[in-house]
């Protein structure tokens, strides 16, 4: 019997996943986060999935992302040493706009952090508002 190889965790544990479509490669990303920020991972995606039944998945880039048919990628998040850091894409469109600003004009993060509390409330209204944006469509 082969034993499957556990997969690299990059910087701040970010785990390196494969491209993949679905949610079978986002729940291999998650699985493979280290420590606190798995269950917190796991909680926002379930949040995603809550919030917006039917959402499309793919990990690209070493991050999960989250899109509506026909609109795109509105959201993805990236596993940090501190802190998960979940990014809208058209944040600044978001009322009220996530609280940190990005390089990228029209991102806005929020940050989640080791005692793993979010506003689950804001952060849902936050996804259905994004939804319905027209998102990020770079494959």
């Amino acid at each position: 019997m082969t034993k499957k190889a556990e997969p690299k965790l990059l910087a701040g544990g970010n785990p390196q996943i494969a491209k993949g479509d679905g949610d079978a490669p986002v729940q291999a990303y998650i699985a493979a986060i280290p420590g606190w920020k798995r269950d917190a991972a796991a909680k926002l995606d379930k949040l995603i999935e809550k919030t917006l039944p039917g959402v499309r998945k793919a990990v690209k880039w070493n991050s999960p992302f989250y899109g509506a048919p026909g609109q795109g990628w509105f959201l993805s998040f990236h596993v940090f040493t501190k802190y998960i850091k979940v990014l809208f894409f058209e944040g600044v469109k978001l009322t009220p706009e996530p609280p940190v600003g990005s390089k990228d004009p029209n991102g806005r993060y929020f940050h989640i952090t080791e005692d793993g509390a979010i506003d689950e409330a804001q952060v849902a209204d936050w996804i259905r508002q994004a939804a319905k944006l027209p998102g990020w469509l770079k494959h």
